[in-house]
Order: C-alpha cells, then structure tokens, then sequence
C-alpha cells in the first residue's frame, strides 16, 4: 500500500513555447498545476478571463442545444451504452474540429432560437386557451365585447357571481332602484356565474351601474372590438398558425440531429481551450518568459522533464514537496479498483497510510459473503469481463467493472461454500424432473455450509472475521502511531485493546473448545484491563483524575461489542440471498413440469433472480461499504487529503489518442 511520494515542479521557458509547451502537457496528465500569488520581481499575471468565458459560454450553448437534441429527437442508446468509453479521436483531427466550431456554434445558436420560438408559442398557446375559455360563455354575443352604448342608449356587458334568471335578475335590479328602466338578456348561465347583456337610457347609466355594482358586476376580462364568435374564430386559426409554425420548427430541429456528434467533439474542444486558458491565467509572465508552478509525482520526473526538453528549449527544476501536496494513490491491480471506493470517504491525510489494498481485500470478501451465490458470482465475472472486452470503457468506468468482477469471484467461492447455486435451483429441478429427493449437498464434492441449519456456525464466523477485521484496523493505527513515533499511543492505546480483545477471542474459543484456552484468555484480557486502566488517565492532572480517566476508558469495551455485532450482517444478508433464490425456485415449479409449467417456471426462474440480484448486489454494496467506512476506518483513518488532479483533456465525449 503506498501514496505516491510527490515532487514540486518548476518550469520556466519561453513565452512564445507557451501554447505548444501547454498542449502537450494536457496531453500528457503528468503534472497538477498549482496557482501562485504573483510576488516574482519582473513577472506579473495576464488575464484570460475574457477568453475563458467565451469558451464556457460555447460550452454552456452546446450542452443547451444538445438538450434541446434530446428532447425533439432523442439520442439511441441501449442499456450498456453507459459502460463505453469516450469515442477515440487523433490529435490532427483537433484542428478539424477548431475549423468546424464556428459552423457548429451557429448552428446551436439555431437550435437555441428555434426552442425558444416554440417555447414562446407554447406560452401563447396558453393565453389562447384561456381566452378561448372566456369567449366560449359569450359566444351567443352578437356585439362586441367592449360595446359601452350608442348616443342614446348606454350598454352593460359583464357577468354576476351567482345563476340568475332574466326575471330574477330583473326583480334583483328593482329591488335596489325602482326607477331603473332596463332590457336585458342572459347570454349564458351556470356553474355560479350569470353572463348578460342590458341596455338602458343613457340618462340612467350611473344609475344602472350603481344597481349593479351592488349585485357584484364585473366587466369581461380583456374585452374585444370583435364579436364574440369571430374574435374565437381568430384566435382559433392564430393557434393552429402557431401550431404548424411549433411543427414546423421541431422538424427544423430534427433535421441537425446527424450534427449531434459535431456538437459533442465541439463542446470537448472549448472546454479543453477553457480549461488552457485557466491555467495560463495562474502563471507568471515576464516580457520574454512565463513559469509554471505545479506538482507531479516523483515517479514520473523523468518523462516529465523529456516531455518538456524535447518541446521547448526550458528549464525544469523538481524539489520535495510538503504536506499540503495532494495525494496520488499507486496499487496494484488487485486493489487499484477499489481506490474509487476510498476517494468517495477521502483521499489519504498526511499522517495516513494508504488503506486501499486492505481496503480491496475486505471489500471483495464481504461482498461475496454477503451475496454468497455461485451462480451469481459466475454471471458477474462473465458480465462485467464482456462489458472491458466489448466496450473498452474509461479508466474509472474499467476500474468499477473490475471491482465488481473481483467481487463476482469472491460470490462465487462462498457460494460453493455455502452450496448455493441459484439458491437450490440444481436441486429443485432434479427433483421436479424425476421425482427423486436430491439435496444440494449431494451436488458438490466437499463439504458445505447451509446458512439456515448452521445459522449459529457462521454467526460466530462472521464475528470472527468482524474481529479480525476491527485488529487489522487498529494495527494500521499502531503503524501510525510508530511512524510519528508516538509510542506510548501505540503501546498503551491501540496496542493493550488489540491484545485485550484477542484474549477475549482466546477466552471465548476456550469455552468451545479447550478449557485452558479460557484461563489464558482471562489472564490475557485482566493484565490489558489493568495496563488501561494505569494508563488511560496518563494525560488528566493528579492521581484521582488518572485513576478515573483509566477507569472510565473501559467503558470503551461496549463500542467494541458494538462493533462486533455488526459482522452479524454478513450472515443476516447472505441468508436473504440464498432464501429469497429457494423461494423463487419454489414458485417456478408450481405448475408442474407440463408444456405450460415449463414455460411459467422459465419466466419466474428468470424474473425473480433477476429481482434477487438487484436488490441483493446492492443491499451487499452498501453493507460492506459501511463495514469499511464505520467499523474499520473509524479506527485510525482521518482521511481529509487531497486528490491529485492534473492537468489533462477534460473531456466528456471524446478522448485524444496518444501519440504512438
């Protein structure tokens, strides 16, 4: 297990190398920039921040019209497209795709006009209908809406807030004022609103409108010089007019679908130009020279320092760097898939080892106990080796599949332990075919364990391996500890409970097995409770709160048993496994073994494995993550550095062949 010791890097050429320097250190991912307050006499820094944002800016507008793509004309992707890696591009196409941005760019900038005329009239289209809705009650009308009276006749168009009748309304009007003259007409009436039309002497208008306001008349909303069915008949055919033109635009849209990839390599090229220039703005520039801070791992100073003497004329200078350097982890293939797993809790601290093999080893283990199906086991290394062998995908994404192979061929050994098969499938089937009792025991050559009848067995198994588990992790911490040459936290801190909790193991496997055991176990937790206790108060002042700071650190032995009974998941979710596959293989045979069975026990076979797999593989995920984050990390891993992060293609679609 190691982090990668990591070098300071200093290099100074000229400014007219600056972007064919820079390119090929992008290329290259060999060195992390670092940024530094300009204090160089002679040299200051030049902002690109201008440029940086019209790149972010393309960016921005390609993702936009590629979402815009998506919406219209959906991209066709099958389930595993996911697990591909980015599309391989030549470096010399580069300078095709700079040439074709502009096209590009405009282009998006259509796409973008084009969604925005449909969002707008969609947002019409809207206020359309809801005119329409308030011209349907009133399409009876035959004046305008916004008719307020001739010379000697003045006009009431307008609604009441309850059903009325024309009489009713009529006796209301005289109620309030018995002079008022008036001719009226309902236009519509229901659902608690009375639509009408009165006419009265243009000498009583005030007088009207008094009588009613008071019966709550309200004017339409937004009146129209246009007879109620013709306005309806305009707005009608402006709708459709918007609805072809929306038409119109989404086959406008669809048609630059075939451009969908441009877009991709195009959005990659400004973000990679941006992520240039962001870099060139923390470098120091003098009239003639420019230097660029960083740091690159010391394994790689060499290629470094050839990479930038064969580009340009310059010079490197390399020196140790110091505690806030960022972390590079460097495993070996076994563990380097599970280093995603220990990025996503933390990157090592200074202080720390690098746990990831340990990490890796454990990992796989639990999974597989956890899930604990041979067939399983055999479809995940099968699935995940075609998925590197057909899609060739990314570092990270081959690294993941790579974890889950590891964990596949963990399930499938504690599957043959436990003899699981697809739960009892072999078992069921032989029986259900030919009417014999077969038992999967029968169908392995070794003896095995069934996590239902040897449930007590493998409960103190799996504490056993919890136990195991929790030493390794307070042994990292002993190493700690020497390492800072912190002693007596070693010795009295970690060390004492280390042996105090292997003399209870000794103690316990005494009471199985030999009684001797449990005196030497006893023996061995008693000198360890007694060199806590006069030792765990060593930092408190006088003898009493020695005594009892010592005292109370027993105390600690509850998050111990805590922590033990944790392991007790590994056989509680193994058990859910195998019975969850026994009690699908039970239902599949219920039809009997007719035409008719067959096919029902193929479908239930097929359909509630599937189902195991999925909750299971995931339930088995997230358990021993936890195992390894709680119960191991929690005993001497602080975590808090900082990944290292070159400077490299950020590219999203498209990945630069190197030069061969």
């Amino acid at each position: 297990m190691a982090k990668e010791k990591m070098k300071t890097v200093r290099i100074i050429a000229l400014r007219e190398d600056r972007k064919r320097l820079l390119e090929h250190l992008q290329d290259s991912g060999l060195v992390q920039v670092r940024k530094t307050e300009s204090g160089k006499k002679g040299f200051k820094k030049i902002d690109k921040s201008s440029q940086m944002q019209v790149f972010e800016r393309n960016v921005q507008l390609t993702e936009h019209a590629l979402k815009i793509l998506d919406n219209i004309v959906p991209e066709k992707s099958g389930l595993l497209d996911s697990f591909k890696g980015r599309r391989e591009v030549d470096p010399d196409e580069i300078g095709v795709i700079a040439s074709k941005s502009g096209e590009v760019i405009s282009a998006c900038n259509k796409l973008v006009e084009l969604d925005k005329l449909i969002t707008d009239n969609s947002a019409e289209q809207v206020k359309i209908r809801s005119k329409l809705d308030m011209l349907d009650s009133w399409k009876n009308l035959d004046i305008p809406l916004n008719t307020t009276g001739t010379k000697s006749t003045a006009v009431f168009i307008g609604s009441l807030p309850e059903e009325y009748s024309e009489q009713k309304i009529k006796e209301r009007l005289a109620e309030e004022n018995p002079k008022l003259e008036c001719e009226l007409e309902i236009i519509h009436a229901g659902h608690g609103l009375t639509n009408f039309v009165m006419f009265v002497p243009i000498s009583q208008k005030v007088m009207a409108e008094d009588c009613l306001r008071s019966l709550g008349y309200s004017r339409p909303m937004s009146p129209t010089s246009k007879i109620p069915k013709v306005k309806t008949e305009q707005l009608t055919a402006k709708s459709e007019r918007l609805k072809e033109q929306s038409e119109q635009a989404e086959k406008e849209i669809a048609s630059f679908a075939p451009m969908r990839e441009d877009i991709k390599t195009t959005q990659d090229y400004f973000r990679i130009r941006s992520d240039k220039y962001s870099v060139i703005n923390g470098l120091d520039h003098s009239k003639h020279v420019f230097v660029l801070d960083g740091y690159v791992p010391e394994s790689d100073c060499e290629k470094l320092n050839a990479l930038c003497t064969r580009v340009c004329d310059c010079v490197v200078e390399f020196d140790d760097a110091g505690d806030d350097a960022p972390v590079k982890l460097k495993n070996n293939k076994f563990a380097e898939p599970a280093e995603g797993i220990l990025n996503m809790y933390s990157p090592p601290g200074k202080t720390d080892i690098d746990p990831t093999p340990i990490l890796a080893f454990f990992f796989y283990f639990f999974f597989g106990m956890m899930f604990s199906d041979a067939g399983y086991g055999i479809l995940m290394v099968i699935a995940t080796g075609l998925m590197i062998k057909l899609f060739k995908p990314d570092k990270k994404m081959r690294n993941n599949l790579k974890l889950f192979q590891y964990c596949g061929i963990s399930t499938t050994l504690w599957g043959f332990a436990f003899g699981s098969f697809f739960g009892d499938a072999p078992a069921v089937l032989y029986n259900t075919f030919t009417g014999n009792e077969m038992k999967m025991a029968d169908f392995f050559l070794w003896p095995t364990l069934d996590p239902q009848k040897d449930a007590l067995v493998l409960m103190i198994v799996s504490i056993a391996f919890g136990l195991i588990h929790i030493l390794v992790g307070m042994g990292c911490k002993f190493i700690v500890c020497i390492r800072q040459k912190d002693y007596a936290g070693a010795f009295f801190d970690t060390g004492l409970w280390m042996l105090m909790l292997i003399g209870f193991a000794v103690l316990a496997a005494g009471m199985a097995f030999a009684p001797i055991l449990v005196t030497v176990g006893a023996v061995i937790a008693i000198a360890c409770a007694v060199g806590l206790v006069l030792t765990q108060g060593r930092g408190k002042k006088g003898i009493v709160g020695k005594a009892v700071g010592g005292l109370a650190s027993l105390y600690d032995i509850t998050g111990y048993v805590s922590d033990l009974l944790s392991y007790s998941r590994l056989l509680a979710l193994g058990l859910t496994t195998g019975v969850m596959a026994q009690v699908f293989n039970m239902l599949s045979t219920m039809m009997g073994t007719n035409v008719l069975g067959i096919v029902f026990m193929i479908l239930i076979f097929v359909i509630g494995h599937v189902i195991n797999i999925g909750l299971n593989a995931l339930g088995s995920y997230v358990h021993t993550m936890r195992l390894q984050y709680v119960e191991l990390f929690s005993k001497f891993y602080e975590g808090g550095g900082k990944e290292f992060e070159p400077f490299s293609l950020n590219s999203k679609y498209i990945k630069i062949q190197e030069d061969k």
